[in-house]
Formats: structure tokens, sequence, C-alpha cells
């Protein structure tokens, strides 16, 4: 039941520069999820379902606006407005699934392809332990291939430790055999925070994500813990804090303009 979805084994990484240093590393899995195969694989699945209860689940209504209209609907009207949308697109989901009915994604990453198979673009879907949540949509530039560069300013607060006047740089390898999610987070002084996940693909199926689920029993949930943990830890070193500047919305989205580096055709 794979076709292009995959399950990415891996390791998140989280290392923080200044004012102090502090660094963790665990071990996660995340789904990469074919919109064009979500019901095919739900159907063929004993453990996954899409928009409904089972051991491991995607539902639309933990990713975008939560619209009764369809997450799909939603990242084409995204793509629209940033004039990326073409007929035939492939779009892909790289995150977290709902695991016993529960999730948390800080990061869900978004791959949509033209039918010619040419990465047109990529979102930036951030969440925040406040219930919000911020979409940063980026084209990619005609003719990039192999890792791509990108970056915006910071509009969602994410981290009592770390200010609202940053920027992200992202750099990543888009999903293959493997894939990596790097950003790196910088403020007027220099850079202040690397966060990346890096993972290996194998095919997806009821035997692997049984695996999955041993190997990384209740994982969305220690994700939470693990976040918590870690904001103690930081604060105990004495790390400044920020306080929380509510969004003007629960659900946002930034189109971001501009030039985009990566490798090209001569």
């Amino acid at each position: 039941m794979s076709g292009q979805s995959a399950l990415f084994l891996g390791e998140v990484m989280h290392m923080r520069v200044r004012p102090r240093r502090h660094r963790l590393h665990y071990r996660v899995f995340s789904l990469l999820l074919d919109f064009d195969e979500l019901h095919a694989t739900s159907v063929a699945s004993r453990l996954f379902g899409y928009n409904r209860r089972a051991m491991l689940s995607f539902w639309d209504a933990d990713h975008g606006d939560g619209s009764a209209g369809g997450l799909r609907i939603w990242i084409e009207a995204r793509l629209r407005e940033a004039g990326r949308l073409e007929e035939g697109m492939s779009i892909r989901v790289l995150c977290y699934p709902r695991i016993l009915g529960y999730v948390f994604n800080p990061l869900t990453v978004y791959f949509c392809y033209a039918s010619s198979g040419a990465l047109r673009a990529i979102l930036y879907e951030v969440c925040n332990t406040f219930g919000e949540r911020h979409t940063y949509v980026i084209p990619v530039e005609d003719g990039t291939t192999g890792p791509v560069r990108q970056g915006c300013a910071k509009e969602l607060y994410v981290s009592p430790f770390t200010p609202m006047s940053c920027f992200y740089r992202f750099h990543i390898e888009p999903p293959g055999n493997n894939v990596l999610v790097r950003i790196d987070e910088s403020d007027a002084e220099g850079l202040l925070l690397v966060a990346s996940f890096s993972g290996q693909r194998e095919p997806l199926s009821d035997r692997a994500l049984l695996r999955a689920l041993f190997h990384y029993p209740l994982m969305t949930i220690k994700v939470t813990v693990g976040i918590h943990w870690e904001a103690l830890r930081i604060w105990w070193k004495g790390i400044p804090v920020h306080s929380h500047r509510a969004a003007a919305s629960r659900v946002a989205t930034t189109i971001v303009a501009g030039k985009i580096s990566g490798h090209q055709h001569s």
C-alpha cells in the first residue's frame, strides 16, 4: 500500500546556541502521505485511518484551517494565492500521525509537485502549544533540483525562550530514500537555534507501522511531554523568558515572495 506514501524513521535534533548552549535529540518516526493515495491507504490498512478512528490516523481537522471543505482544497487555495497552483499537482505531507487519537505536530511540511515531478512549493505549518497555527507558503524557484533553501520572517510565537523578532532559514532535502528538514532561527545578533528532522524511508505497510509503534510507543504523547520537560531544563539554565504574544488569528497564513536559492539547471 506504499506508492509515494512512506514511513520515515529518524531523529529530531534541537541545538540552542545562545545565550546558553542546550542540545537534545530523540528518535521519532514521521509519515509521508500522498493526498492522492489517502483513501486507498486507509481502506487497505488495518492500522491506519484517514479521517477515521484507527491505531494511527491522519485527520484533515488537525491541519490547515480545519474547515469541512477538506485539507486539500485549503492547500490548493493557498497555492493559488502564491501563483503556484497547476492542474494535476501531487501534494505530500510529512507529519506525525495521531496515535491512539492524540497528536501534536510542531511542524508539518507539505511538498507540492507539478505533474512533471518538479517541486513547485513547500508549505511549512507551524503549531504552538497555545493552539495557534501559522502556515508559511514558499514557492520553489523554477529549475531547482536537489536541496532547497528558503527563508522567511517568524510570525508566530513558538517558544518562551526565543523572541518574535527572528528569521527562519529552511534547508530541505525533499523525500527520497532519505529526508532532511532543518530550520536555523536567527535574530539580529546571529544564530539562536537549529532544529532538524532526518529520516530514512521505509515502505508504508501495516508491518512497518506495527514495528514503529513497538519501537516508538506513545510517541506523540512523548513529543508533548518532551517539549515541556526540555522547557523546564532550559528555564533552569536561566535563559530569559519571552511572554506569549497571542496571534491575531488562531489560524493564519503568510505567502512568502522573493527569490529562493537552490541548485539550478544551467
